[in-house]
């Protein structure tokens, strides 16, 4: 978790230092709009959406592995009282003479 960590800020702060050194202004036309606007700006809304995509992107499999997770979580339920049931049926009886 702490690698993981540290990997997030490590990027974030390379972004940030790419942008801050790359403060000009630029123009982009889009379609029918045209913007000024500064590179640093235009560079930082763009990781932020390229995280922010990942992040979608990354959804439908998150679930789809908790789902097998609860799936197999029930399964090891099932066997653990299917294993108490059999331990009980298979008790030595006790005969009294």
């Amino acid at each position: 978790m702490q690698l993981i960590l540290i990997g997030v800020v490590l990027i974030i702060s390379i972004a940030v230092i790419f942008t801050v050194q790359n403060a000009g202004i630029v123009t982009v036309i889009f379609l029918a709009w045209k913007f000024d606007l500064s590179l640093a700006l235009l560079l930082l809304s763009a990781f932020v959406c390229g995280v922010v995509v990942t992040f979608l992107a990354s959804i439908p499999s998150r679930l789809r592995k908790n789902r097998v997770v609860a799936e197999q979580c029930r399964i090891i339920k099932d066997l653990g009282e299917s294993v108490v049931r059999d331990q009980e049926l298979t008790k030595p009886t006790k005969f009294v003479q």
